[in-house]
């Protein structure tokens, strides 16, 4: 059964968030994904906070914005990082601002995914 989008942000990360906020300690940054369709919605994901925060809508400024459907971002949490770049690549997976922040992703994708 695919991964909802919503219990991946409003569920599974703050619960490794809270549990294990050491794993996210080296990637200090805010994260805004705004996820389209059904199952999406707008989260931000503050690392540099302490402890680090997931929650619904828009709050501090973020240093990278990821964009993509509720289906694409669904399969990047059950596929990982490899169908992340092949979603950026197709042009399905829009980020802005730090790119070297998109590819730190995956750390979060693999706790949210393993929970």
């Amino acid at each position: 059964m695919p991964t909802s989008v919503k219990a991946f942000f409003d569920t599974r990360v703050p619960e490794v968030l809270s549990k294990a906020p050491e794993k996210v300690a080296d990637i200090a940054a805010v994260y805004l994904f705004k996820i389209s369709g059904a199952d999406g919605g707008t989260w931000t994901v503050d690392l540099k906070s302490t402890p680090p925060t997931c929650v619904a809508g828009t709050g501090v400024a973020p240093q990278c914005t990821i964009e993509a459907s509720d289906a694409d971002f669904r399969s990047m949490i059950d596929g990982g990082m490899g169908a992340a770049m092949q979603l950026f690549f197709s042009g399905k997976l829009k980020v802005q601002g730090d790119p070297n922040l998109a590819t730190k992703l995956s750390k979060l994708l693999q706790m949210g995914a393993a929970s």
